[in-house]
Parts: structure tokens; C-alpha cells; sequence
């Protein structure tokens, strides 16, 4: 890197010579003709160095003048020739065939020369396309020498010497050509590409001289033409009755996927990289089973997992599957971050293409398959406790069941008497605990942390009724009559976009210093440059505590970006949360609750384009407008098309107590523009109007507080029943 060049003879190094000139080591090879070295400098010139000069040049290692070479005892390393090009090289080539003479062939970023030994130009072609790589070899016509040339369009030029003879294009992007006799076969070409295959390829074709004959003119017959056209025109309206324009074919009889997963943990845990502490992290199998009926092209699995839930592997390629065929896959999940995901249900997408008799090709469709993982995967048996932050109570219409019949791997060993309370402990360290009332039909979840409940009450609710079926029980059913927890809510939000306002700042302090480290470095630039030295005046004391903050910013940059992923999750766990309980507070359908998943939900992950809150904030606006207004009028505002960064949270908060709000006085969630219209008549006492000035927007915060008061408050007026006697229980 400090353009030295070394020599070696046999094992034993021999000497070092420094090149003139030199930054980056630029591609070098070696005449034997002239007995010297060529390469390209950091100058974009071509240089030749004599063997003989570099031999008895100055040592590298006494680059310091001394007094015998200073008396002219030392030799000072002294170019042979140069030549301008004008831009970086590629690679350097010398070859010499019988039929011409020895030539320096020097492909560079746009152009590529051939030069003589004496550095004079014999030939320059400018390339129209970036080059890869080159290689110049034997030509038939004498005097002339063949050259291929590879260029970043996946193309492959044959030149001789400055005309193009051939192209021919390439499966991929060479690096590199030669041409060798493989098998008796003269002239292979074969190429590597930039991700290491090796491609042999033979330009043996020759082109064809077919010509299509003439086609017979004849009389056209119009009558014959229109009879025929009336038949296509029936043939086509016929199909589309019956079948619409393609033949479609349900998708279940194509393909059928299948996910199992392994109730019991891998003998072997499959998890690396893990960041959740001292605990062991376990991994679990789960296979994925293809079965086709006829025949498919191009067919891709994908498996998704809420992060910080980890998949061995996530992709599978099948290039072609034979009618009848049943391909299964395995894969491992375990748990990466020291944070709860936000769930449990993973998701596997077939994507494939249907050969028909009209699109050869394929028709290009998808199918799904979800999987759910158990909660065992991030979950251990913990210790119950008695007191705890957060608390929501599930209301039932069936006798309570025993916690121990219902979550049979989580029973603690030293409390097996107790079977109406259980402990959960996440890796990670957060605590969860269930109780059941024995003479009540109640069920009660506490936790430290808010967004912890979700999963242990909506676990409990699917495994309540997966119970009852069993039993066969049709009618089971849950509802919540607490007050609805938007406070500890409102502060997971605050928290997120706290988080997200810091973000910004950081990358607005991160692009100040970088421009002061660039303006440094200019001001540092120039006085090294002078020909008369002057002081630096400090200018590297700057630059390195410049250089120090931008490391910092940078760090703190990505810290923040961590935490902003990890408090999303979370967010992500209370939002499902939140839906869950709105849902058993109103006895809302599966429809209705998807309209929720769809607007509190709507995205995978943040972006710095596009946050959480702002589309969150347009969605539920939206349901206040249309389904959940009051009048005509507000269904006829329309939104902003453009969605930004809000200056805070107050305006989405206010919209979610309001949705709520409209929910309890007999307001229900549709899609439908024409249902939005009559749903105004149901609501008894009518709704309350979207604000339209902060003073409005106070009255309605006054008339809902009573609705849903602070959560926290509430539970500590309560005194905490003992685990014994929580019969009564009410929020």
C-alpha cells in the first residue's frame, strides 16, 4: 500500500525498491524482452522500470540520505519511460506471437491501448461500455493480435485489434477470461464471475443464411374472414362467462403447504449470536411440507418471524417440481434479543409459477401457510408474584379451569398445591403472573412492564378455547369490563417517538461534523500541498477530535436505532394488546377486529420516511371520518395526501380515546362507503365530532375522562386481594 516493491529470490527476500509517485498499488507486469517492470501510478501514467535500475537503486530500508550517497556512491531510481492515459488501469498485459511484435496492452476504465516496449502508442480503441476484465490473444490474420474484453453489461467483445469482430452476451459479469484447449476442444472460453462460477464457453457457432421464402400472394376471401372472426368473438365470450379471461384454478389444488412444528425442543440448540443473558436458549424444529398435483416452475419459499425470533434459514428454491411430488424442508427458530416478540405466528409463503397451455412461462401465484411457535420457545417456568404495576382481569361465561391442565409445562414443582396461580418468566428477565378466581369465572394477568401481558392473555385465551372444544362447548366466551388501559399505552408511544425525535437530532449533529471534518481536511490538504511550510496552526488537533466526535455520534446512532427497533416491538405487543381488549370490551367481530390489526398495525418495521405514528394517526382518522362520523359532513373531509413527522403525539392520542369513545356509544367498524351512512342512526345520543380547534379538542378530552380514567390510579385505590381469595375481583 506504500507502493514498495518487493523481490524475492527463491525463498530469501532480496531487496525493496519505493516507486516515485505511487499511492495504490496499481496492476504490474513483467517484460521479458526489456527486462523491466510496467505498471500504472497514481498519476494514471504508464511507467517502466529497468530490472538493472532497481537493483542498484537506494535500499528501502535507508531511505535517509547519507553522507557516501550524497558524495554519489548511491543510485537513484529513475523511470526508463512514461506515458499518459489519463485514467486508472485495469489490468496490464505483454504478449509477443511470432506474427507480431511485442506489445504492452493496458485496458483502463474507458479506453484500451496497445503501446510499443518504447512507451509510443500503436493503437487505442475507446470502449463504450465499463470493462471487466480483458485478454489478448492469437491471431489468424498475421500482423494482428485478437482481443477479449468483458464488460459490466454481461457482454463479451472480440476485437481485432481495433475492430470488433464479435459479441456475444454472458449469463453474468466476467472477472476474469482465458482461453485454454479443454478435452481437445480448442478455444474454450471460460469465465469467472463476480460470485465464483466458472462458466466454459465455445464461439463455434457460425451465422445462419436461411432466408423465409416468400409467402404465395393471394386473393383475401372477406366472407370466409368474418365468419371465422364471429366464431373466435363467440368462442371468447363463452369463456369469459364461464371462467373469466384466465383458467383459473383453485390454488389449493396446485399446491398444498403444510407447517408442523416439533412439540419438544432440539436435542441440540441450533441458536448462535444469542444476546438474552445467562439463560440457555433453546431452538425449535419446525417443517414445512410441499405437496403438488401438477407440475411447477420457479418455486420459492419464504419464511417470516416476528424478530427478535431468529430462523437457521429462511429461504428454499425449488427449480422445477414433478406432478405428484412432496418436497418437506426443515428449520430451526430460537430467541436472539433479550426482548419479548411482539408474536408468536410465523408465516410461510410458496411463490411459483403454473405451466398452462397458453403461457408456457407459468402464471405466477402465491400461497401461504402460518405456524404458530410454542410460548415455551421464550418462556420459562418463573416465581408468581403478589404485587405487580399492571393488572387486566378477563372475564369468562364458563367455570374457571386449572392452570396446571392449561399450561401443563410452566407448573412449578414447589407450589403444586397451588393451582390457581402460575409464574412466567421471559428470557430476558421480565416476570408475568396468571390467576385464576376459584369460585369466579375470572382470570387475572399482572406484570411490571405493560406490553408483557399480551402474550400470556392472548396465549390463555386461545388455549381457554382450545379447552372447551375439546369438551364441546361451542358457546365459550371472554369479555373484558375493565377500564380500557390507554394511559400506560399513550406512554409506550411517547417513549417510541421520543426515540425517533432523537434519532433525527443525532444524524443532524452526525452531518455537521462530518462536513467540519471534510472542511478540516482541506484546510489540512492545502498547507501540505505549499511549497513554503508554514504551522498547522492546530488544524491536526481539530481533526482528531473531530474525527473522535463522529465515532461517538456514529455510535450513538446506532444505539439509538437499536432501541428504536426494540421499543417498536414492544409497541407493537401493547398495540395487539389493545386490540385484543377492545375487541372483548365490545363484542367485536373477526372482520371488525381486522379493520383494527389494518389501521394500528400498518407496518413491519419504521423508516425514517415513514413512521408509525403519522400512518396510525391517518388510518384512525380516517374510520372517524367514514364509519365512525357523526354527519355527511365529516365523511366528506378529505385527508392530506402527504404523510410527515408530527411535532408531537397529543393529536393521535386523542384520536385513539376518541375511537374508543365512538366504539362505546354503539359505533361499529366497516369498510363499506354505503354502510358508513345508516350506522349514524345506531348510535344512541349521537357521536361526538372530530375536533376542529384545541379548545373543542379540551371539551372532548373532559367528556371521555370519565369513559377511561388512568388505569394505574385505579388499581392502586384497590387494595391487591390475596392469591387465595380473588373471588370479586373487579377493576
Amino acid at each position: 500500500m506504500d507502493g514498495m516493491l518487493m523481490v524475492f529470490e527463491q525463498e530469501s527476500y532480496a531487496f525493496g525498491r519505493f516507486l516515485p509517485g505511487s499511492l495504490l498499488p496499481g496492476p504490474l507486469a513483467y517484460s521479458s524482452r526489456t527486462d523491466s517492470f510496467i505498471t500504472v501510478s497514481s498519476c494514471r501514467q504508464v511507467e517502466s522500470y529497468k530490472y538493472q535500475v532497481l537493483a542498484f537503486a537506494t535500499d528501502a530500508d535507508k531511505r535517509q540520505e547519507t553522507e557516501q550517497q550524497k558524495l554519489g556512491s548511491g543510485k537513484r531510481l529513475v523511470v526508463d519511460w512514461t506515458l499518459n492515459i489519463g485514467e486508472q488501469a485495469l489490468d496490464i498485459c505483454i504478449v509477443s506471437f511470432n506474427q507480431s511484435a511485442s506489445s504492452v496492452f493496458v485496458l483502463g476504465e474507458r479506453n484500451f491501448f496497445c503501446l510499443k516496449d518504447n512507451g509510443q502508442i500503436r493503437f487505442m480503441k475507446k470502449l463504450d461500455c465499463s470493462p471487466s476484465c480483458f485478454l489478448p490473444y492469437c491471431s489468424v490474420s498475421e500482423g494482428t493480435i485478437n482481443t477479449l474484453i468483458g464488460n459490466h453489461n454481461n457482454m463479451l467483445h472480440i476485437y481485432q485489434d481495433v475492430t470488433l469482430k464479435w459479441a456475444t452476451q454472458l449469463p453474468h459479469v466476467p472477472v476474469a477470461v482465458r482461453v485454454g484447449c479443454l478435452q481437445d476442444l480448442k478455444g474454450v472460453i471460460v469465465t469467472l464471475s463476480d460470485d465464483g462460477h466458472l462458466q466454459c464457453s465455445y464461439l463455434g457457432t457460425d451465422p445462419s443464411l436461411f432466408q423465409a421464402p416468400k409467402v404465395e400472394s393471394r386473393e383475401l376471401n372477406y366472407d370466409e374472414l368474418d365468419i371465422e372472426l364471429k366464431e373466435l368473438q363467440k368462442i371468447i365470450k363463452d369463456v369469459n362467462k364461464s371462467q373469466g379471461v384466465w383458467p383459473m384454478i383453485e390454488k389449493e389444488d396446485d399446491l398444498k403447504v403444510s407447517a408442523m412444528v416439533s412439540p419438544n425442543f432440539d436435542s441440540v440448540s441450533q441458536a448462535t449470536d444469542v444476546e438474552v443473558g445467562t439463560d440457555l436458549v433453546r431452538s425449535v424444529t419446525v417443517k414445512v411440507t410441499l405437496q403438488n398435483r401438477v407440475a411447477l416452475q420457479k418455486a420459492k419459499l419464504s419464511v417470516y418471524v416476528q424478530p427478535p425470533l431468529v430462523l437457521t434459514r429462511d429461504q428454499f428454491t425449488f427449480e422445477f417440481m414433478a406432478p405428484e411430488m412432496t418436497r418437506t424442508v426443515a428449520f430451526s427458530v430460537y430467541l436472539k434479543g433479550s426482548y419479548t416478540p411482539p408474536e408468536l405466528e410465523g408465516n410461510a409463503v410458496v411463490s411459483y409459477s403454473r405451466p398452462t397451455d397458453r403461457n408456457p412461462d407459468g402464471i405466477p401465484r402465491v400461497i401461504q401457510c402460518k405456524f404458530r411457535l410454542p410460548l415455551k420457545l421464550i418462556c420459562l417456568p418463573g416465581q408468581p408474584s403478589k404485587t405487580a404495576s399492571h393488572k387486566l382481569t378477563i372475564d369468562t361465561n364458563k367455570s374457571p379451569v386449572s392452570l396446571l391442565s392449561l399450561f401443563p409445562g410452566f407448573a412449578n414443582q414447589s407450589e403444586d398445591d397451588q393451582v390457581n396461580v402460575m409464574g412466567f418468566r421471559f428470557l430476558g428477565g421480565s416476570q408475568v403472573t396468571l390467576l385464576a378466581s376459584k369460585t369466579s369465572q375470572r382470570y387475572r394477568i399482572q406484570s411490571e412492564q405493560f406490553e408483557d401481558l399480551w402474550l400470556v392473555t392472548n396465549e390463555l385465551i386461545i388455549r381457554l378455547q382450545e379447552y372447551f372444544e375439546k369438551q364441546g362447548i361451542k358457546d365459550f366466551a371472554c369479555s373484558f369490563s375493565g377500564s380500557m388501559p390507554l394511559q400506560e399505552y399513550f406512554e409506550l408511544i411517547d417513549h417510541h417517538f421520543e426515540l425517533r425525535i432523537n434519532g433525527e437530532k443525532l444524524e443532524e449533529l452526525l452531518s455537521e461534523r462530518a462536513v467540519q471534518f471534510r472542511a478540516i481536511q482541506r484546510r489540512l490538504l492545502t498547507r501540505f500541498k505549499d511549497k513554503t511550510p508554514a504551522p498547522l496552526q492546530h488544524l491536526d488537533t481539530l481533526l482528531d477530535g473531530t474525527y473522535k466526535q463522529v465515532i461517538a455520534l456514529a455510535d450513538a446512532v446506532e444505539e439509538n436505532q437499536d432501541n428504536l427497533f426494540q421499543s417498536f416491538t414492544r409497541l407493537k405487543s401493547a398495540t395487539h394488546l389493545v386490540i385484543l381488549l377492545i375487541g372483548l370490551w365490545q363484542k367485536l367481530s373477526a372482520d371488525q377486529i381486522a379493520i383494527l390489526e389494518a389501521a394500528f398495525l400498518p407496518l413491519q418495521q419504521d423508516t425514517p420516511e415513514l413512521g408509525w405514528e403519522e400512518t396510525v394517526d391517518a388510518a384512525i382518522s380516517h374510520l372517524l371520518k367514514t364509519c365512525l362520523s357523526k354527519s355527511s359532513k365529516e365523511q366528506a373531509l378529505n385527508l392530506s395526501s402527504q404523510l410527515s413527522m408530527p411535532k408531537d403525539t397529543s393529536r393521535l392520542k386523542k384520536h385513539i380515546t376518541l375511537l374508543c369513545d365512538r366504539l362505546a356509544k354503539g359505533g361499529r367498524l366497516c369498510l363499506s362507503t354505503d354502510a358508513a351512512a345508516p350506522q349514524t342512526m345506531v348510535m344512541p345520543g349521537g357521536c361526538t365530532t372530530i375536533p376542529e380547534s384545541d379548545l373543542e379538542e379540551r371539551s372532548v378530552e373532559q367528556d371521555s375522562t370519565e369513559l377511561f380514567t388512568n388505569h394505574k390510579h385505579l388499581i392502586a385505590e384497590t387494595p391487591i386481594p390475596e392469591v387465595s381469595s380473588l373471588q370479586g375481583v373487579s377493576e
